[in-house]
């Protein structure tokens, strides 16, 4: 185990003892009185005395003023006075090294230290002798540290090999004189490295002039590291190797042994203590020496400026965006903006009164929305705004954890793009870069529908992010039509529609308004396209239309512009009264204004579909003259398509079919309120496609067909006798469009005279019954079909029919009064 050395005292054991300790404090306070009473100078006029050259830390006993204290986390018991096992003399220190569980402390270490500075120039080297109860290998020692946080002069050296006998170990002093006024005397740490404690001695640990050590080889870790202008560094991997009786021997030293020198010092200063000061935008060279002796390496340091001004504010549509973390928009819940496993700082901070997101010693950061992943599926881009002092390299990695919402799930896909000068879009240092990187870039990343995870790196150490967002791009016009009308056309005015016949418009855009407007192709549909849209009058003045009869306006609406709020498309219509004219004292209109908080919504970038009932428009109290159509609001491009008047059709029919008059001696009733009926076994057999259901209208029993795609109604058991019958009838009502292609079929099946199905001589006959036929195929109204049972050409026999089958487009149906007459 390695022993981590802490810096705050947890004990202090004062323990000076031993004669040779206290006689050299003696001769030392006889030296001082001997000397004040030779002298009769000015005491002003003294130089600050010396501190003194005392070389014993622990002889014996503890040196002058020298006392222990242990590092934090450490056993603080661990160190005893030996007295029996001695290297020379009478004591000597042992250290109980735990075992790595035991509960008083996982390993052993703290400091010698003088309550006195003392003068350690004149020596070149801390010298101890040392032993342990097994082999081992003891960690660190060294001097400088004084457990109270004093550490400018701090040097170490480590993995010292122990063994059972006694041995003499040197840590040379890096620079001597630098060591005139120092505290902190001897330190050491140790962890035992097996399951098991054991002990070391430490013995004559005291200061030395060897004069054996030589040729001393300086050296600072070569980096380029980066900062911003007003911050400190600090020079690492800061050490000398020296020659101590033809060994190396490295020791860890501090970097205020060194002096440093910087290449620019309008960018770099470099304190005594080795702390750099950043003072410029720009890059300066770092070098040092010990003493005379030049040192090897160098520190690149890099400095940038940070931002003094947030980045632009982003102008997508709030509707188009879901957003991490920005000012201008609601942001979704992330969990962490550095998770537990990453490597990075992250602070919030404040640029110009705008918030961003500041990292530090940045290697990687994860970005965690796992609790509430993102559903990015509609989204096109991601926009990041992002300051960085190194432009080689900024990497962004998307993670989508797949259906199951899960990391490791097997349907994790991910995808990281890296950043850089020549990358498009590219990147700088010392400005906000505004980056906006389509997702189709992320080629990876399969999925977009659980997003989780965004990772960043790169080689800049320190970076700032901002209005981090994913949104969809609009494009200037629609890629499709807009959706193409169901209404049937018997119950359309229309004004402008490639699927309905338009009546007149005088003018799409009045000589008093303030808009252009031009036909476009949208797909191969025609579109009205306004643009510059203040406001827009269109006029039918010439013949004015009559929406008595209609229950609805209808118009699709796309536009690229912004639709959040304050935005507002607004509609007016505008009856010209009894008269016709405009200005006679009859005229009626209203106005509605459409946003996103309406129903349907106001959105950018799709095509809306509105249907606005008439009762709504309360100040349109007339209808039978309608003449103009103004249109005007925030989103100045517009594109309007399908504008026309309609009677909307209800779900079910509002009254009954006709009651039919036709006389019961002459009807064979398969279903009908009017008459008895034959016996149907069933209305929906088991081998067809469609459900069916009994339903009153207005108190009339009547077949409700759904989801029909075809339906067999049988009456095999006991089958009809037609022969004498002449017509088919029945009673037909459909909420579906049907205009062309929608059609219904009628199929009649006779089983012939075995019978039977399949027996030889079964015939049929089907009948298509469109808009084009006679009576037409209708939407919202009782057709009543009275078929001559001639026109089943192929029904050659009508003794023995079994199967009526109906098929078809509208998928819902009602039917009733079925049956056959003459």
């Amino acid at each position: 185990m390695r022993a981590r050395i802490s810096h705050r005292p947890t004990l202090a054991v004062a323990t000076p003892r031993g004669g040779r300790s206290v006689g050299r404090l003696r001769g030392w306070l006889l030296l001082l009185l001997i000397g004040t009473a030779a002298c009769e100078r000015d005491l002003d006029m003294l130089d600050p005395a010396p501190f003194p050259p005392e070389a014993a830390v622990f002889i014996d006993g503890f040196g002058p003023g020298v006392q222990f204290s242990a590092f934090g986390g450490s056993k603080v018991d661990a160190l005893d006075i030996e007295q029996d096992l001695v290297y020379e003399g009478t004591a000597a220190l042992k250290f109980t090294i735990p075992a790595p569980s035991d509960p008083s402390g996982s390993y052993a270490g703290g400091v010698f230290y003088s309550t006195g500075p003392r003068d350690l120039s004149q020596f070149d080297a801390l010298t101890f002798w040392a032993r342990a109860s097994t082999a081992a290998t003891l960690n660190t020692v060294g001097i400088g540290n004084d457990n109270a946080g004093n550490l400018l002069y701090a040097a170490t050296m480590d993995n010292l090999p122990l063994s059972t006998r006694w041995t003499k170990f040197a840590l040379p002093l890096p620079l001597p004189a630098k060591l005139t006024e120092e505290r902190g005397l001897f330190l050491m740490a140790e962890g035992s490295e097996f399951p098991i404690g054991y002990d070391i001695w430490f013995d004559n640990v005291q200061f030395e002039r060897l004069g054996t050590i030589v040729n001393p080889r300086p050296e600072i870790a070569t980096q380029s590291v980066s900062g911003e202008v007003g911050g400190t560094l600090s020079v690492g991997g800061t050490r000398v190797t020296f020659d101590v009786n033809g060994t190396d021997r490295t020791v860890t030293a501090a970097p205020a042994y060194f002096t440093f020198s910087s290449s620019n010092s309008g960018v770099a200063t470099v304190a005594p203590d080795g702390s750099v000061q950043l003072v410029g935008r720009g890059t300066a060279t770092i070098t040092a020496s010990l003493g005379s002796t030049p040192a090897s390496g160098e520190v690149t340091v890099n400095v940038s400026v940070p931002p003094n001004a947030p980045p632009p504010t982003p102008e997508v549509p709030a509707e188009d965006v879901i957003s991490l973390f920005s000012d201008a928009y609601a942001d979704v819940h992330v969990d962490t903006w550095s998770a537990v496993w990453d490597q990075a700082d992250v602070e919030d901070v404040q640029i110009g009164g705008n918030a961003a997101k500041k990292y530090t010693n940045l290697n990687y950061a994860g970005i965690e929305f796992t609790s509430q992943p993102v559903d990015a599926s509609a989204m096109t881009e991601l926009h990041v705004d992002l300051w960085t002092n190194d432009a080689s390299a900024f990497r962004i990695k998307l993670v989508d954890f797949g259906a199951n919402g899960v990391f490791g799930g097997g349907d994790d896909t991910e995808h990281e793009i890296t950043l850089n000068e020549g990358s498009m879009p590219p990147i700088k240092t010392g400005e906000w870069n505004v980056l906006d990187i389509p997702l189709s870039a992320f080629a990876g990343l399969a999925s977009r529908g659980n997003l989780a995870q965004m990772i960043i790196s790169g080689s800049s150490p320190t970076v700032y992010l901002d209005n981090v967002f994913f949104y969809k791009t609009v494009a200037p016009e629609p890629a499709e039509p807009a959706p193409t009308p169901t209404h049937s056309a018997d119950k359309v005015v229309s004004l402008f529609s490639d699927a309905y016949d338009d009546a007149t418009v005088d003018t799409w855009s009045a000589s008093w308004d303030q808009a252009d407007v031009e036909d476009v192709e949208i797909a191969g549909d025609a579109t009205k396209k306004y643009s510059n849209l203040v406001f827009a009058g269109i006029e039918f003045t010439s013949a004015t239309v009559d929406a008595t009869a209609a229950t609805h306006f209808h118009f699709d609406l796309w536009t690229p512009d912004a639709t959040s709020s304050p935005a507002a498309f607004r509609v007016k219509l505008v009856d010209f009264g009894a008269d016709g004219g405009f200005g006679g004292g009859d005229d009626t209109e209203h106005e509605i204004a459409l946003t996103d908080a309406s129903d349907p919504p106001l959105a950018s970038g799709e095509w809306v579909s509105y249907d606005i009932p008439f009762e709504v428009l309360e100040g349109l109290t007339a209808r039978g003259h309608l003449a103009q159509m103004i249109i005007s609001g925030d989103p100045n491009t517009v594109f309007l398509d399908n504008i026309y008047f309609y009677s909307a059709v209800p779900s079910e029919p509002p009254s009954p079919a006709p009651t039919p008059s036709h006389a019961a001696d002459s009807v064979i009733s398969l279903f009908s309120d009017t008459y008895t009926d034959a016996t149907v076994d069933t209305w929906s057999a088991s081998w067809d496609q469609a459900d069916v259901e009994d339903v009153q209208i207005g108190g009339n029993t009547t077949k409700k067909y759904t989801n029909l795609v075809f339906a067999g109604i049988e009456f095999t058991s006991s089958t009809i006798d037609a022969s004498e019958m002449t017509h088919f009838r029945m009673d037909f009502w459909t909420p579906d469009a049907t205009g062309d292609p929608a059609a219904f079929r009628i199929k009649l099946v006779d089983f012939g005279a075995g019978g039977v199905f399949g027996g030889g001589d079964d015939t049929e006959h089907e009948l298509t019954l469109t808009a084009a036929t006679d009576p037409a195929l209708a939407t919202g109204q009782w057709v009543s079909f009275d078929i001559p049972l001639s026109a089943f050409t192929g029904l050659t026999n009508r003794g023995h029919l079994a199967q009526l089958i109906i098929s078809g487009d509208p998928n819902t149906v009602f039917i009733d009064n079925v049956y056959l007459r003459r």
